[in-house]
């Protein structure tokens, strides 16, 4: 089998994480070129990959400036970046892995969409849950007709308190202005999931939702803005962020990966992740619910919430059965109305992020490569482009406070060439 070369653009999490599953037989590839701008992650790159420094760049611009270095790219950068990127990388022939948000407005998500079908390199967005071996269970079963015709879904994603308040309050993703509104950069998966599932158009969409909690106004009386400075809520707080960076080993390990407890104390009595989640600058929502109407009276309702240990819960109401999926728990339940049984499916463990969904993501991405169909990904340009015109559509819903018609919607922003 054809080993193939990826140079990662981007190697935070999500890039060491795709990085470390192209060592698997199954996707047989090897980084051979990497660019991040923070030095001690490039580092790590370089040691981790044995790179030689011509091969190691402190940016994109960099990387695309030379001749072609490998057969692929792997988009991790931050959303923001994600369009620029993927137009130089199409540019210069590179297939590619596209982090979701494909980009974070709908002109720029058109864009990379006519760029793929000009260049017509291999390009996966990665809505992972599209790959989720739950979800791809559970479609075969709504295919096959186990609960008749599909009337109705309701979807949940417990985002996870301290996941919230890590990413959304204090982390890259907490300001709309620095990245994307909340069910761009966290629920993108979650409406593409719908139009995977059911292959149906959606019609009309309306949406509710606003940052009710982690503001000023829950504030503990006397806290200071930074957690390490005196909190006289520190033992009742769940956000106090010793408890999270300090004695949370997955937390600890995540966002101050191979620091002293010394570094570590110093970034959390000035840095972001010190802040009193009631005294940040965040601005995108902490719920929100998103109601759809598809055809042939098929309608649903999504629900984000901060508030929730984690996870993501789904069911699916069907004229003859209903299915229930635990993402977490790896299971659907199917209850079935005309015997009366009701029975539970386990889906196998699969190595990797999302529930195995990122290793089968970067594994498709790696056979439609070798076979050179640019159609044989899960996640075309063109499917997550629709998906992707369904959040937009949802935001501009909540922010108007009416129900948008989706093909008014998509006739108000055509950006087709002419």
């Amino acid at each position: 089998m054809q080993e193939i070369r990826y140079a990662i653009i981007g190697y935070g999490g999500r890039g060491n994480l795709f990085g470390g599953l192209l060592r698997s037989p199954e996707i047989f590839g090897r980084v051979v070129a990497v660019a991040e701008p923070d030095p001690v992650k490039r580092e790590r790159a370089a040691k981790e990959w044995h790179l030689p420094p011509e091969a190691v760049f402190e940016s994109a611009d960099a990387l695309f400036a030379r001749p072609r270095l490998a057969d692929a790219v792997i988009n991790t950068t931050m959303d923001q970046m994600h369009t620029a990127v993927a137009l130089q990388a199409m540019a210069k022939g590179y297939h590619q892995l596209l982090e979701k948000p494909m980009a974070t407005t709908l002109a720029d998500c058109q864009a990379i969409e006519r760029a793929q079908q000009r260049s017509k390199t291999v390009v996966a967005v990665c809505h992972s849950l599209r790959y989720h071996l739950v979800y791809a269970n559970m479609k075969k079963m709504i295919d096959a007709g186990v609960v008749g015709q599909v009337m109705h879904f309701d979807h949940i994603e417990g985002v996870g308190d301290v996941h919230y308040t890590s990413s959304y309050v204090r982390g890259n993703w907490a300001r709309r202005a620095d990245s994307s509104f909340m069910l761009m950069t966290k629920s993108c998966h979650d409406l593409d999931l719908f139009n995977y599932l059911f292959s149906a158009e959606c019609q009309r969409v309306a949406s509710f939702g606003c940052l009710s909690y982690f503001t000023g106004q829950n504030k503990p009386e006397g806290a200071s803005a930074y957690c390490l400075n005196g909190c006289p809520a520190q033992d009742r707080c769940p956000y106090h962020c010793s408890k999270i960076y300090l004695q949370d080993p997955f937390w600890r390990d995540y966002i101050f990966p191979g620091h002293s407890d010394e570094e570590v104390i110093a970034s959390l009595r000035s840095g972001p992740f010190g802040k009193c989640v009631f005294q940040a600058d965040n601005d995108v929502v902490d719920h929100q619910v998103v109601t759809l109407e598809y055809q042939d009276g098929l309608m649903g309702t999504f629900t984000m919430t901060a508030f929730h240990p984690g996870g993501r819960f789904t069911r699916i109401h069907g004229a003859e059965g209903l299915l229930e999926a635990d993402l977490d728990g790896l299971t659907i339940k199917h209850t079935d109305f005309v015997s009366g049984n009701v029975s539970t499916i386990k889906v196998p463990t699969v190595p990797g992020g999302h529930g195995g969904g990122d290793y089968l993501v970067i594994k498709d991405l790696s056979h439609a490569i070798r076979q050179g169909v640019p159609e044989a990904v899960l996640t075309t340009t063109q499917q997550s482009l629709a998906s992707h015109a369904l959040v937009f559509a949802a935001e501009q819903a909540r922010l108007e406070k009416r129900i948008i018609e989706i093909d008014e919607f998509l006739r108000e922003h055509d950006a087709s060439e002419e």
